[in-house]
């Protein structure tokens, strides 16, 4: 990677830190990993120390020497001042959100966002008080025109999810900077290795790390990076909400970590070459892959981004529920599962149409939405040719 995008301040380019940050072998007797510290209770070796508190570790929940090393290696990762783990993403999502929020403010939220943050702001923060409004993700700048004078934050999510629109972070962060307003940005797709929101203007970058930090569909986890300014927000936030990840769980995403350059690697380059392949098909209407020259956001990854990852959707031309079954029924390597990240590839179809609101969604045919594992490219090929010979043959 390139130190230009890097955004972290370090010295190393990223390959390098996502080997090396977080470890401190001298300090763990020569082990090359940090150890799981499974725990609640902390001992104080004297009164004075408990009744101050003067000592490094107080409390499980408030964090162990594994939960430490992930958060400093986050934190260094994206440049930032502060990080949280929470025990998911969407946990991540929510602290993050409650961190900043009270009774009687207007959130501004993205309406590609990812569903389950659309509900926690619909379901839960409306019964704070709290109200929200969608935008669409093409509006840049202009976004400071839905501005109302109790507006407290706005969240970015590029690209979208499930449609994958790109949105300009620098001209929303210059718009909030103006008025004083908070601006997150969830960063799941781009991973810590290529995309630095904070660099880009945003306040708070939110992490599923279940997805490419764990990278093995084997821990569920959520990390928030804070810059100065935001930081006692969310450490307050940690507090009174007593989130916490699990040790075992923080272990597996420091193991994940080490491997996420020559992986994200591996996931952008078969994805981008599946892209095409399908991109090429007859079946296919339109393929949604900012790293496409024919994406209409290409130009702003180009410019924010230092890579892609394996995540990408298409629409296929109209087709019935019968053809689509007969396409995904039978893969043998895509399986059909919710999350993605992991070495596996999947596949799912959506349909956004019931829940966009600044975005109507109107497309005439299927959508689904790709996750491009580490599998021979090959072979994912000749599995997707099969499923549209397949689609083919079957009736309506």
């Amino acid at each position: 990677m390139a130190d230009s995008k890097d955004g972290s301040g370090s010295k190393f380019q990223a390959a390098t830190n996502a080997v090396h940050l977080g470890r401190a072998p001298f300090d763990q007797h020569g082990f090359v990993n940090t150890p799981v510290y499974r725990g609640s209770t902390v001992l104080y070796p004297s009164l004075a120390k408990l009744t101050s508190r003067d000592q490094a570790y107080t409390y499980g929940r408030r964090g162990t020497p594994t939960t430490r090393a992930l958060e400093d290696a986050l934190c260094e990762f994206e440049g930032g001042s502060s990080a949280i783990l929470t025990s998911s993403g969407l946990s991540a999502v929510a602290t993050a959100l409650l961190a900043f929020v009270q009774t009687g403010d207007h959130l501004l939220i993205v309406d590609s966002v990812y569903q389950p943050t659309r509900i926690f702001c619909d379901r839960m923060l409306s019964k704070l008080g709290v109200t929200t409004t969608y935008y669409d993700a093409n509006i840049g700048g202009g976004i400071a025109q839905l501005f109302q004078p109790n507006t407290r934050l706005v969240l970015v999510e590029s690209p979208g999810s499930q449609t994958f629109e790109m949105q300009d972070i620098p001209a929303i962060a210059a718009a909030t900077r103006a008025r004083n307003i908070w601006l997150i940005a969830d960063n799941t797709w781009a991973s810590p290795l290529f995309c630095k929101p904070l660099a880009l203007g945003a306040d708070v970058s939110i992490q599923a790390a279940t997805k490419y930090v764990v990278g093995h569909a084997d821990a569920m986890l959520g990390a928030v990076i804070t810059n100065a300014r935001a930081a006692n927000h969310l450490d307050a936030a940690k507090e009174a909400l007593g989130t916490c990840p699990g040790s075992e769980e923080t272990y597996l995403a420091l193991r994940g970590l080490r491997t996420l350059d020559v992986r994200l690697a591996r996931h952008m380059a078969s994805g981008l070459a599946v892209a095409q392949w399908l991109d090429a098909r007859s079946e296919v209407a339109r393929v949604l892959h900012p790293a496409l020259p024919t994406h209409p956001g290409h130009s702003i990854w180009q410019r924010d981004f230092s890579g892609a990852s394996g995540l990408f959707s298409v629409i296929l031309k109209p087709a019935s529920e019968t053809k689509l079954a007969a396409l995904l029924d039978g893969l043998t390597l895509f399986g059909m599962g919710y999350s993605w990240g992991g070495f596996e590839s999947l596949v799912i179809p959506f349909d956004p149409s019931s829940y966009r609101t600044a975005m109507p969604w109107r497309e005439a045919g299927p959508a689904l939405r790709f996750h491009i594992g580490l599998e021979a490219v090959d072979d994912l090929l000749a599995d997707l040719e099969a499923g549209f010979n397949r689609m083919a043959a079957a009736g309506d």
